[in-house]
């Protein structure tokens, strides 16, 4: 494990909570989570979505719903085949998870 240097902030905030998803705010960059892609938000006390923390500068974590993403699952969702394994339902509506950067990414 790699430690920041003095100086260096790694920080995580949840910047707005809408009827469709949610917005990070990830050490500089933005990222936009619908609950169409993680259902797991969905329905969620405030204070819980809040409660989000950054472990080793790549890790999301929050505690109260037990959800963890990595900073390289939000960009690169290709990379990660793996789907929530809820519902029929909610399976069928999980065909195109991503993670979008503020700015049309």
């Amino acid at each position: 494990m790699k430690s920041s240097r003095h100086g260096e902030s790694t920080s995580v905030s949840v910047e707005n909570i809408t009827p469709v998803g949610i917005w990070l705010f990830v050490n500089g960059t933005e990222y936009f989570l619908s609950y169409e892609d993680y259902p797991y938000f969905r329905d969620q006390t405030l204070r819980a979505i809040q409660n989000v923390q950054l472990l080793h500068g790549y890790h999301l974590y929050w505690p109260q719903l037990d959800v963890d993403l990595e900073i390289d699952n939000l960009e690169h969702p290709e990379k990660y085949p793996l789907r929530f394994a809820g519902t029929r339902e909610s399976q069928s509506r999980l065909g195109g998870r991503t993670a979008r950067k503020a700015g049309g990414r």
